[in-house]
C-alpha cells in the first residue's frame, strides 16, 4: 500500500516557491522542499490530486494557484519505512502572499530562482530534478 503525496512546483516572476520543512515533521524535517501534502481518502471522487493540491498549499503558505499540469512522478520510502508515491503539478501562482501559515508543517519560505537552487548545496537532488523538469514543462507554456 502506498501512501499518495501531491506537491507543487509554484513559479512566479522568475523564482519557485520553497518551504523549509518544518523540524517537527516526521519525514525529512528541517529540509528545502516543494509544497504538498499527503492525499486523503474521499470515496467516489474526481480531480482529488489537483484538489488535494491546491487545498495544501492554501493551508501551509496562504496562497492559491491556478493551471495545474502535471510534472512526474516518483516513489520512494520515508524515513519511518513507508513507502509513498510523489505526485508533482507545475503550478501558477494566483493571490496571496506567501508566508509559514501552517507553523507544524512549515519553519519558513523562500522565493529562489532555478539557479540558485541548482547551485544551492542543501537542495536535495530529488528537488533539484523535479525543478528542471517542472521548469520544462513551463517553457511549453511561454
Amino acid at each position: 500500500m502506498f501512501i499518495v503525496n501531491v506537491e507543487g512546483a509554484i513559479y512566479r516572476d522568475g523564482n519557485w516557491l520553497l518551504i523549509e520543512r518544518s523540524k517537527k515533521e516526521e519525514h525529512a524535517g528541517g529540509t528545502l522542499s516543494l509544497v504538498g501534502g499527503k492525499v486523503e481518502k474521499e470515496g467516489d471522487s474526481t480531480d482529488i490530486l489537483e484538489r488535494t493540491l491546491e487545498r495544501e498549499i492554501f493551508e501551509e503558505v496562504g496562497i492559491k494557484v491556478k493551471n495545474l499540469e502535471y510534472v512526474n512522478s516518483t516513489s520512494f520510502v520515508t524515513d519511518t519505512g513507508l513507502h509513498v508515491v510523489d505526485v508533482v503539478f507545475l503550478c501558477e501562482y494566483e493571490t496571496g502572499e506567501a508566508f509559514a501559515k501552517s507553523t507544524e508543517e512549515v519553519d519558513g519560505v523562500i522565493w529562489m530562482s532555478t539557479n540558485q537552487i541548482l547551485s544551492h548545496p542543501e537542495v536535495p537532488d530529488y528537488l533539484k530534478r523535479n525543478l528542471e523538469l517542472a521548469r520544462k514543462v513551463l517553457s511549453k507554456r511561454i
